[in-house]
């Protein structure tokens, strides 16, 4: 499985987000987007969302933080 987590240094949701990934034990990569100077209208054309997190798994969007979540609750993660 692929994950990819778009961030940024201030977002807590991002944090939340990269801490659930770790606690269960699923290796992801972190991409920043404030790091490579994307506007949101960037990470829109990448993953269909504007705010973060934005994460995708295996090339596939799931959502913010608050979908994460869902899928792990919901046993899909």
């Amino acid at each position: 499985m692929e994950i990819k987590v778009y961030s940024t240094t201030w977002c807590p949701s991002c944090v939340h987000a990269k801490r659930l990934l770790s606690d269960r034990g699923l290796e992801y990569e972190e991409i920043n987007i404030d790091e490579k100077g994307w506007s949101r209208d960037d990470l829109f054309e990448l993953t269909g969302g504007r705010t973060v997190p934005q994460i995708m798994i295996d090339e596939k969007p799931v959502g913010g933080y608050n979908d994460l979540v869902q899928l792990d609750r919901a046993g899909d993660l």
